[in-house]
Formats: structure tokens, C-alpha cells, sequence
């Protein structure tokens, strides 16, 4: 029995939070380690009978067929999240080990995780897998949040902003029946097109939106200032030390908003 007491992460989203981290002779950072004492991850697909250290690329091997799998063909695609400076930031400002699981997938419009579709029913298994290990094993999970960074797909396709708030507010509900407490928003940043930098603002004013209209949802980030210190390494995505600061963010304001351990 491991007598610590751990809150339960669900890092879901699409490609900025599965991570496409890179490093250059600008900005050769790399992600940060993260010790054993800040948490693990639950591998519910790839190693579903132990807990593993959190690592990056975080993820990588948490790929189901049929469900969420951010492969192109035999190539894993995450490359380095933002998952560990976040784990690193929270443990700092709370004291309280995280037990994460990955659920992202690059290119995946909103729709695709409302209840009913291959991706969710594949998360709904993930989180059940997990919490049936955690019990089993009794390892005690005290709060259960999420942090979400999706939306760049839905830019692109023009997904209006109502559509977008109630297609999250649907998976929501459905997170809410599975034991998830609070939602910690990362807001995406910029497209980096000449011409459409702009794309994104509506789902940025949708998210801002949500978290003003409801008091369990939280925005702890955002990718937009990336753009502006030339931190994006292609038309959508980051260098490693942009996650890694996005991360750190979110982690500490995540941290405060949550509370210190009564």
C-alpha cells in the first residue's frame, strides 16, 4: 500500500498537448527531469500493471487502434510535451504527486471527443483502466482534474464559437460523471500563416468564455505569446523550451487555484 496521496491528471487535448517539442542552436533546451517523488503516469494501453515515471516524450507509446493513436503510420509523433515542466511546477507550488494519463491526439477537432465517439469511449476506458489499477492497489487520489489544450483544428475547420463551447460542455459532462473536479484551459496561441494569424481568436474567445461562465473551469495559460517570441518551429507547434514554459505556467497557476493540501 503506498500511503502517499496523489490528485489524478487527465493531460487531454490535441497536437500542443501531445507535444511536438524541438530543439535548435536558438533554443537548444530540452525538457526538464521530473523526480519520482512529483508524480508518475498510468500507462492504461502500453504497460496497464505498474505506474512509470513521468518522462518525456510523455505518452509516446500510449496509442490504441481504433481509438487515440497519434502514430503516422509506424512513427510516434509526440516528440516532448509540456507535461513534465507542468508535473515539475505543480509539485513545487502543492506538495501533491500527480498519477497522469495521456489522452491527446494531434489534429483532433472537438467533435472528436464527445461521448459517443471512438476517442472517447477509448478515454473513458483509460480513466476506468486507471482509477480500477489505483483502487485495486489502494492508492489514494484525494482530487481529480484535467488539463485540456485543444482547438487549432477547430480554427481551421471554422468551427463557430458556440458550437465549440457546447461540443467541450458535452465532454465535460461526461468527464464530471467520471470524477473530474476542476478543468485547467491552456488557450492556443496564433497560426503561424502570413495571413491568418487570426485564425484561432474565436476559439480562444470560446474557451476565455467557458472559463468565465462556469466556476469548475480555470484558464492556468496560453500559447499565444509564444508567437511573438518566436517560439513556434512550424505553422502550429513550438520549440521545447516553449512547452516547457507554457508548462511551468499552467502548473503554478493550476497549483494555486487548486489549493495547498488541507
Amino acid at each position: 500500500m503506498d500511503r502517499r496521496v496523489y490528485n489524478l491528471f487527465l493531460f487531454l487535448g490535441q497536437s500542443n498537448m501531445a507535444g511536438r517539442g524541438a530543439v535548435s542552436q536558438r533554443f537548444p533546451e530540452s525538457w526538464p527531469d521530473v523526480d519520482e517523488a512529483a508524480g508518475y503516469e498510468y500507462r492504461a494501453v502500453s504497460d496497464p500493471g505498474h505506474l512509470c515515471p513521468i518522462e518525456e516524450p510523455f505518452g509516446k507509446e500510449e496509442n490504441r487502434e481504433g481509438g487515440i493513436d497519434d502514430r503516422w503510420g509506424e512513427t510516434r509523433a509526440k516528440s516532448g510535451s509540456l507535461v513534465s515542466a507542468f508535473v515539475n511546477a505543480w509539485y513545487e507550488k502543492t506538495h501533491i504527486p500527480i498519477i497522469g494519463i495521456s489522452a491527446s491526439k494531434g489534429g483532433s477537432a472537438i467533435a472528436r471527443w464527445t461521448p459517443g465517439t471512438a476517442f472517447h469511449i477509448d478515454l473513458s476506458r483509460r480513466i476506468r483502466d486507471t482509477r480500477t489499477f489505483l483502487e485495486e492497489r489502494r492508492i489514494f487520489v484525494s482530487h481529480s482534474y484535467v488539463l485540456f489544450c485543444q482547438g487549432e483544428t477547430d480554427g481551421d475547420e471554422g468551427t463557430s464559437k458556440d458550437d465549440y463551447k457546447s461540443r467541450f460542455l458535452a465532454l465535460k459532462e461526461s468527464l464530471d460523471e467520471l470524477g473530474f473536479e476542476k478543468y485547467f484551459l491552456i488557450l492556443v496561441g496564433k497560426c503561424n500563416i502570413a495571413g491568418s494569424y487570426g485564425r484561432y481568436d474565436a476559439i480562444r474567445e470560446a474557451q476565455n468564455e467557458l472559463a468565465q461562465e462556469h466556476p469548475d473551469i480555470f484558464v492556468v495559460s496560453s500559447f499565444e505569446p509564444l508567437f511573438d517570441l518566436d517560439l513556434m518551429k512550424d505553422e502550429f507547434h513550438y520549440f521545447q523550451r516553449g512547452y516547457n514554459l507554457v508548462g511551468a505556467e499552467a502548473g503554478r497557476n493550476a497549483g494555486e487555484i487548486a489549493g495547498l493540501p488541507s
